[in-house]
């Protein structure tokens, strides 16, 4: 049975949208390794289809020599979560349809090892109201940005977790890893 693991970057204040806000931080070659692990222990990706179509022309053409992570983003199966079909062909994908538990508990029992996510916010708050993610991963920003898209918007029901592990790197990002409670 596999499980689900998921990375988000995020602010002080919880913003996780259009992340262009992080570059300024630079990428510590530490989150590198965080980053790689969390992916070298995946088998499948999955993403919601806005977040598949922004990442679909972003790496279907990177190589090795551009990114390490190229071969694992464009060899790796991607399961696609929406009700709308892709814009963006990305090979290999398959589409899983609009957001359903069911499909997705089935994801996880079919799938050895771990089900990678990046992004894909409102996928991610579905997964965590159904108690689906088994990993939460939060690079937190030292900044607060005052407005964009929250990961735990307000209204969202109370999500209670437990801290696993967390690392602080030079560049003045937290990575704090969390499980279920």
């Amino acid at each position: 049975m596999g499980t689900i693991a998921v990375h988000e970057f995020i602010s002080l204040d919880g913003v996780f949208e259009d992340p262009r806000w992080t570059f300024e931080y630079g990428f510590d070659p530490k989150m590198g390794e965080t980053l790689g692990a969390i992916m070298g222990a995946a088998n499948a990706i999955l993403l919601g289809r806005k977040t598949f179509e922004m990442f679909a022309p972003a790496w279907r053409d990177r190589t090795v020599d551009e990114d390490p992570g190229a071969p694992f983003f464009n060899e790796t199966t991607k399961f696609v979560v929406g009700a709308d079909e892709p814009s963006e062909e990305w090979t290999p994908s398959e589409r899983l349809g609009a957001f359903d538990p069911d499909a997705i508990r089935k994801l996880k029992e079919d799938t050895d090892g771990v089900i990678y996510i990046s992004g894909s916010g409102q996928l991610v708050r579905g997964l965590l109201h159904e108690g689906l993610v088994d990993e939460l991963h939060l690079f937190v920003y030292p900044v607060a940005l005052g407005s964009g898209g929250r990961l735990f918007p307000e209204g969202n029901e109370t999500t209670k977790l437990a801290l696993k592990d967390h690392d602080v790197y030079d560049n003045g990002v937290v990575h704090l890893s969390y499980g279920p409670a």
